[in-house]
């Protein structure tokens, strides 16, 4: 028996070689991983004395040769193919065991030359995997360590590597090629500067846990991260306390993260199920926390709390008499970790690259029966605006609107957000139509905050009042302001009824649907 050994990644090779020889496997190998084998005592013997053919060009060309893939390849059932072997002077290659050129860890370097990321393409590599895959019945295929006990102990026991093992493997191989290849295409399109959608599409991501379950007990669960810089991202946090999170955590924190990078002053985001429940801005982050949660003291409950400053001992102590689920911030005082450790299930999280946000051209994907739908994310928050009543916006007015516009686009549509002095102050999100929302965001602020809580206040609207029912409303709550997209052909009707009222009213002409 023969195994080809060339690895990138040598961790357990030597062990694994050493117990391949002790049951009379000779070893081939290449380059660094048969210089690695010599220096520890291993019988291996080079490439090119079984290709009798030289490395060349740099290495490039080493095992792309007939008397590797024929010695892979060939079918040993297949007597046609077994002469031809004997004809050719070509031994049977038994075990293949193989990792590529780190392409990964050379692309994540700081600077890196697209030269440098081009040599670093594997062929070889690739190659001899796939070989070794397509024959699986045959010659055992190794391209991930952890794989090597498992054949090692099959082999000790049996003799010999089981063909569902086998089978497992040759899976194993062709996901991580496709993997490798995708990556490859990432890197290349992301060079050229490539923002279109492509016509065939293939995505690469790295699994980072196994969940207990997902969205219910009943649906399996797992996250993974995108291969490159995550910085700013919830799958690169730090988790200081408590337990796993689940499946709905990071759905619904990453929501709350993502309305947080709206904000550039001390702000705090409180989410439930994916909503925002309240936000609170301020010139120092504690006002803002009392914000947050004075917006809505009754959903905060059980919900997820995300803070762009370093969350202090006081804000810690106030944050712990209710109950949550998940905390994220850049920084904690120490006092604050203190507080939290006193709860052992609640999840305390540290990200420091907190307000960075995702670059324009990222994709946001959902999946649907049988495909999925793929756009770019909603990165805009508009491009300008331009007021359509008689009445112009004061400054504060104006910067209440622009306030509640930011929330509004992290609501589930049909959404509305009402908001005034950098406080969230009335949320409707997921209505089947607009009225409701209105309504629902106007009686929820009279419930929890006070009968006079939307008065002076500025009311958003994620996309265009198909009538002027939703100024009636904001009228009868006391709203002054209210900034929307435009778009509808009857826009002139709500126009005309905030005029009436001494309504001011901005269109944005970007809507914010969220679904």
């Amino acid at each position: 028996m023969k195994a080809l050994i060339s690895v990138s990644d040598k961790t357990g090779i030597v062990e694994f070689a050493k117990e391949l020889e002790k049951i009379g496997v000779e070893i081939v190998s290449t380059g660094g991983t048969y210089k690695k084998l010599k220096e520890e005592n291993v019988k291996a013997i080079e490439i090119s004395e079984l290709t009798e053919f030289p490395e060349c060009l740099d290495g490039r060309v080493k095992t792309l040769h007939p008397k590797v893939h024929a010695g892979i390849l060939a079918m040993r059932s297949n007597e046609t193919h077994m002469k031809q072997l004997s004809e050719l002077d070509v031994d049977t290659i038994d075990f293949v065991v193989v990792n590529l050129y780190p392409f990964k860890e050379t692309i994540l370097k700081e600077n890196v030359e697209r030269e440098d990321a081009v040599e670093n393409i594997d062929i070889g590599g690739p190659t001899m995997l796939r070989s070794a895959a397509k024959n699986y019945q045959d010659v055992v295929v190794i391209t991930d360590p952890t794989d090597y006990e498992k054949v090692l102990t099959e082999l000790k026991e049996n003799g010999k590597v089981s063909l569902d093992t086998k089978f497992y493997l040759m899976h194993k191989v062709f996901e991580h090629t496709s993997s490798y290849d995708a990556m490859i295409s990432k890197y290349l399109k992301d060079e050229r500067q490539d923002y279109s959608l492509p016509n065939e599409l293939t995505l690469t991501y790295e699994k980072v846990q196994d969940m207990r379950y997902g969205e219910n007990p009943h649906q399996k669960a797992a996250l993974y991260k995108e291969i490159g810089n995550n910085e700013g991202s919830l799958t690169i946090a730090t988790q200081l306390n408590g337990k796993e999170l689940s499946f709905n955590n990071i759905n619904d924190t990453n929501g709350a993260l993502e309305l947080l990078k709206e904000y550039d002053e001390p702000t705090v985001v409180a989410c439930k199920h994916g909503n925002p429940c309240g936000v609170g801005s301020s010139e120092n982050i504690y006002d803002a926390w009392q914000k947050a949660l004075t917006a809505d003291k009754v959903s905060i409950f059980g919900g997820i709390v995300v803070v762009n400053r370093e969350v202090t001992g006081k804000m810690a102590e106030e944050m712990n008499e209710i109950f949550l689920e998940v905390i994220v911030a850049p920084s904690y005082e120490e006092k604050a970790l203190e507080v939290f450790k006193s709860k052992k299930n609640l999840r305390v999280l540290e990200l420091p690259s907190i307000a960075l946000k995702q670059p324009e051209e990222a994709y946001d994907i959902k999946k649907i029966n049988g495909g999925i739908i793929l756009q770019t994310i909603d990165s805009k928050l508009l491009d300008e605006y331009k007021v359509m009543t008689d009445r112009k916006p004061t400054d504060q007015e104006l910067e209440d609107m622009m306030f509640t516009w930011k929330i509004v686009k992290h609501v589930k549509s049909n959404g509305i957000a009402i908001g005034r002095d950098k406080r969230s102050v009335g949320i409707g999100p997921g209505q089947v139509n607009r009225i409701w929302a209105t309504k629902q965001s106007v009686e929820h602020s009279e419930e929890l905050i006070g009968k006079d809580a939307t008065k002076g206040a500025a009311l958003a609207s994620d996309a265009f009042f198909p009538f002027s029912d939703c100024v009636e409303e904001a009228h009868k709550a006391g709203i002054t302001a209210i900034v929307q997209p435009g778009g509808s052909i009857k826009d002139q009707d709500s126009i005309d009824k905030c005029n009436e009222y001494g309504i001011t009213m901005i269109f944005t002409g970007m809507r914010h649907f969220k679904h």
